[in-house]
């Protein structure tokens, strides 16, 4: 059903919890493609100065965004996939888009952050730019995967 996922994934408990319902995606359908990516937005930064919104990844320099990246394509390979990992810079959901087109995904998995109208408002919903910008299906993934499931019986210990 899906061959190629492409799961957005920022280190955040939203993209957490999208790595591991993609991820399950992913084993469910047999997807001989995974691809991993997390997109640094710069314009973030800027706004966290003045209006810091819980849940985003301020960037200042002692953040590796490397490592993280890093860490969710090693929690893929545990859970018996293979990764392809990729690390952009720019709007979001304009880089998730672009990458999707790219690579021909037929399925992109993202994260819900809770916003508020006003942050909303300041700095739109990538749920909803992507919704109309992609060619393929969106999950939006919200339910957390037990390690039983993704692990296997033993889980992640």
């Amino acid at each position: 059903m899906y061959n190629t996922i492409l799961l957005a994934y920022d280190g955040t408990q939203e993209g957490r919890l999208a790595l591991r319902e993609g991820a399950r995606m992913a084993q469910l359908c047999g997807a001989r493609r995974v691809i991993l990516l997390a997109v640094v937005d710069p314009s973030v930064g800027l706004a966290m100065a003045v209006d810091p919104v819980a849940g985003y990844l301020p960037l200042h320099e002692d953040i590796d965004y490397q490592k993280i990246l890093d860490v969710g394509v090693e929690r893929l390979k545990l859970m018996g996939l293979s990764p392809e990992a990729r690390l952009e810079a720019g709007i979001p959901a304009e880089r998730i888009a672009a990458v999707a087109a790219e690579v021909a995904a037929d399925l992109v998995v993202v994260g819900h952050h809770r916003q508020g109208v006003m942050a909303r408002w300041l700095h739109g919903s990538v749920t909803n730019s992507l919704t109309d910008a992609l060619e393929c299906s969106l999950l939006v993934a919200r339910q957390d995967i037990a390690d039983e499931v993704l692990f296997g019986a033993e889980g992640l210990r």
